[in-house]
C-alpha cells in the first residue's frame, strides 16, 4: 500500500493520544417543554468546542458505539474562512501548529496544514466507530486524493467502501474557467468490511410506474428486459417465432440469454413479450413480485434524488427566518437522509464532528418522526455559531417555527413553433403587457424569459406561515475542565462519575462503563476478562486500601485492580490475592 507523507506527519501521527481529556459540561436541555436547566436525560448531544478535544472526551462512553459518522470538513480551497485557516499568519493555526508540529509548522503548505489538522481527528473518529459502522466524508477535488490515502492508512485500504459522486448543483456556470464543476464526493470507509451491511434504497414512485400489465397477466404488473446477450454462445443461437409468424435470430456476435429449451418453456409460461401486435422482438417479462423491494445504491447521487446546495441554503434561511447567507454550501437534509437509509437501523447513534448548520440532527429527527425510530445524534461545532445557528435550528425543527413561503405562478406562456415563430415579437409585447397589468397583484413579477422555445413570465407571492415541530430533544454541552491540572492532580471540579468513567475506560483500553451490577459496593467499576476493577475514591477524604475494604469485595475474579489514595496491605498479601494497588491520581492511566 502506498503511504502518504507530508511535512509535519511525524508530529501528528500520535497526537490523538496527547490530546488532554476534558469533561463535557451540560449547559441546558431542550425538548417539548422548551429550554431548561433540568437534565432531560436526552441521548442527543450538541457540543460546542474544538472537535479534537470533544472527540477525545466522547471516547470513554462512545468508543466502538457510533454506527454512522458523517463529516463535512473544510475543503481547503485556499480562500475559505475556517478555524484552521490556510493563512499561516492566522493566530489559531500558528498556535496549534506551534504546539503540535513545532518550528517545522512555520513552513507548511496549505495541504500540509490540512493533513496535520485532519489526521488526529480521523484517528479518534475511527476509534468511535462501531464494528459494523461506517464514516461518510464530504470532500471535493482539492483534497480527495490526499484524503483517500490518509483514510487507507487509518481505516485500512481493505475497508474502503465507495467514493460517491454527488451532483451538488443543477445549474451550469458558463463563466467557469475551464469546466463547470457540478459535483462533490462522499468518501466512505468502514470499521470492518466483513461486518458492513449496506441496505437497498426504496424504489421511487417513478421506478414503480415502469411496471405495467398490458396483456392483463393474472400474475400482476411487469417490466420487459432484453433477452439478447452481447456475446456469441453456440447453444443459444436459434430462431424464435413470434405469434405473427416472424422469426427473430440473434445478430452475429450475439446470442439469446437462454438455451432453446429454456426459452420455449418461458414462452409457454407467457413470460416472453412480443409486443401488443405480437410482431416485436421478444423480451423477458419480469414481474414486480420477482424483483426485490429495493434497489442497490448507486455511486452517482443526483440532485433530484438527494437535493442540492441551493435547496439547502433556501431551506436553512426559511428555518432561521433570515436572509443571511452564512453557509455557502450547506448540505441538504435529503442527502443525509440517503446516508442514514443505506446504513442505519432505528436505534443507531450518528455523529457529525463538523456540524455546521445542524443538517445531520435535522435529518435524524425527521427520520425518527417518519418511521418511529429512536436514532440518536451527536453534533460537534467549534465555531461561535454553535448556539445561535446549529442549536437554534434544531430547536426550531423540534418545536416548530414561523417562516416565509413563496408560491410561483406562470402568468404568461407561449410555446414557439415553426408556424408562429414570426410572431415572437408580438408574444414578447403581450408578455410585457401582462407584467404591467400584474405588477401590483404579486410580491414579485419576473421578467420575460425564453427557455426551451417557450416565452414565459413567472410571478411570485410571499406569505407567512407556520411549520409544525417534529418533536425530539437534545442537551447542549460545553467542553469543561481537564481531568488533570498542571501538577498532575485530579481537578477539584471533577465528579466521581466522571473519574469512574475515565478510569474504567483507560484501564480496559476502551470498554464503556456500564451500570454498577454490585449495588452494595459503589466503588466497583466492572470486570473485563478475568480482572475486576475498583475505584475507592471520595472527594472529601483520603481513602485507604486495607483489609476492611477487601472484605467488601464480593466479585469473584482471577485478579483485581484497586485504586485508592493509600495502601496498608503488605506486598506479599497483595500478590497472594491477585491484587494490584494503584495510587490516586498518580497511577491513573493517560489514554
Amino acid at each position: 500500500m502506498a503511504i502518504l507523507n507530508w511535512t509535519g506527519k511525524d508530529k501528528v501521527i500520535g497526537h490523538h493520544r496527547d490530546v488532554k481529556y476534558k469533561t463535557l459540561e451540560r449547559v441546558y436541555s431542550f425538548d417539548e417543554n422548551g429550554q431548561h436547566t433540568e437534565d432531560n436525560d436526552s441521548e442527543n448531544m450538541i457540543i460546542h468546542g474544538d472537535n479534537l478535544e470533544a472527540l477525545k472526551s466522547l471516547l470513554p462512553k462512545y468508543q466502538g458505539r457510533i454506527k454512522c459518522i458523517y463529516i463535512d470538513p473544510p475543503y481547503n480551497t485556499g480562500n475559505e474562512n475556517w478555524v484552521y485557516n490556510d493563512n499561516v499568519n492566522d493566530p489559531r493555526i500558528k498556535k496549534w501548529l506551534g504546539q503540535t508540529v513545532g518550528k517545522e509548522g512555520e513552513d507548511l503548505s496549505r495541504h500540509d496544514k490540512w493533513l496535520c489538522m485532519m489526521y488526529p481527528r480521523l484517528k479518534l473518529l475511527e476509534k468511535l466507530l462501531s464494528p459494523d459502522g461506517a464514516i461518510f466524508i464530504s470532500i471535493d477535488d482539492n483534497e480527495v486524493h490526499n484524503l483517500r490515502m490518509m483514510c487507507d492508512e487509518i481505516f485500512g485500504s481493505n475497508n474502503f467502501v465507495v467514493n460517491i459522486c454527488w451532483q451538488r448543483t443543477f445549474a451550469t456556470k458558463n463563466d467557469a474557467k475551464f469546466f463547470s464543476s457540478e459535483h462533490e464526493y462522499i468518501l466512505v470507509y468502514c470499521k470492518n468490511i466483513n461486518n458492513l451491511t449496506i441496505k437497498d434504497l426504496p424504489k421511487s414512485d417513478k421506478q414503480n410506474e415502469r411496471y405495467k400489465n398490458p396483456d392483463n397477466d393474472p400474475r400482476g404488473v411487469w417490466i420487459s428486459t432484453d433477452l439478447l446477450r452481447m456475446e456469441h454462445r453456440a447453444n443459444s443461437v436459434y430462431g424464435i417465432p413470434t405469434p405473427s409468424g416472424k422469426i427473430y435470430v440473434p445478430e452475429p456476435g450475439t446470442s439469446w440469454r437462454h438455451p432453446e429449451k429454456e426459452m420455449l418453456d418461458l414462452i409457454a409460461d407467457n413470460r416472453v413479450w412480443f409486443g401488443k401486435d405480437g410482431n416485436s422482438k421478444p423480451r423477458r417479462k419480469r414481474f414486480i413480485y420477482e424483483v426485490k423491494d429495493g434497489i442497490c445504491p448507486q455511486t452517482i447521487w443526483k440532485h433530484e434524488d438527494v437535493g442540492h446546495t441551493q435547496e439547502a441554503k433556501q431551506f436553512l434561511k426559511k428555518i432561521l427566518d433570515s436572509s443571511t447567507d452564512f453557509f455557502a454550501t450547506p448540505k441538504p437534509v435529503r442527502l443525509i437522509n440517503q446516508i442514514l437509509r443505506v446504513l442505519c437501523n432505528d436505534n443507531d447513534i450518528i455523529l457529525d464532528a463538523f456540524a455546521g448548520s445542524g443538517t445531520t440532527a435535522h435529518s435524524v429527527l425527521e427520520m425518527n418522526k417518519r418511521d418511529g425510530g429512536n436514532r440518536k445524534f451527536i453534533l460537534i461545532e467549534m465555531m461561535y455559531y454553535a448556539e445561535n445557528i446549529t442549536a437554534e435550528r434544531v430547536k426550531r425543527v423540534i418545536s416548530g417555527y414561523d417562516a416565509t413561503f413563496t408560491e410561483e405562478e406562470t402568468i404568461y406562456e407561449k410555446q414557439l413553433t415553426i408556424k408562429n415563430i414570426r410572431s415572437a415579437d408580438e408574444f414578447i409585447k403581450e408578455a410585457e403587457e401582462v407584467i404591467e397589468e400584474n405588477k401590483d397583484k404579486y410580491t414579485k413579477v419576473g421578467k420575460v424569459t425564453l427557455k426551451d422555445d417557450c416565452i414565459r413570465v413567472i410571478a411570485k407571492n410571499e406569505y407567512r406561515g407556520h411549520v409544525d415541530g417534529i418533536g425530539g430533544n437534545f442537551s447542549y454541552y460545553e467542553l469543561g475542565q481537564e481531568l488533570f491540572n498542571e501538577d498532575g492532580l485530579i481537578n477539584s471540579g471533577i465528579t466521581e462519575d466522571q473519574l469512574r468513567e475515565y478510569v474504567y475506560f483507560s484501564e480496559t483500553q476502551g470498554a464503556v462503563l456500564a451500570e454498577n451490577e454490585q449495588k452494595d459496593n459503589k466503588y466497583y467499576l466492572g470486570s473485563d476478562g478475568n480482572c475486576a476493577y475498583y475505584l475507592y475514591f471520595e472527594k472529601d477524604r483520603i481513602t485507604t486500601l486495607n483489609h476492611e475494604f477487601l472484605a467488601t469485595i464480593k466479585k469473584k475474579a482471577e485478579s483485581y485492580i484497586v485504586y485508592a489514595d493509600k495502601c496498608v496491605i503488605d506486598s506479599e498479601s497483595l500478590i497472594k490475592n491477585g491484587i494490584t494497588f494503584k495510587k490516586i491520581p498518580r497511577d491513573v492511566i493517560r489514554f
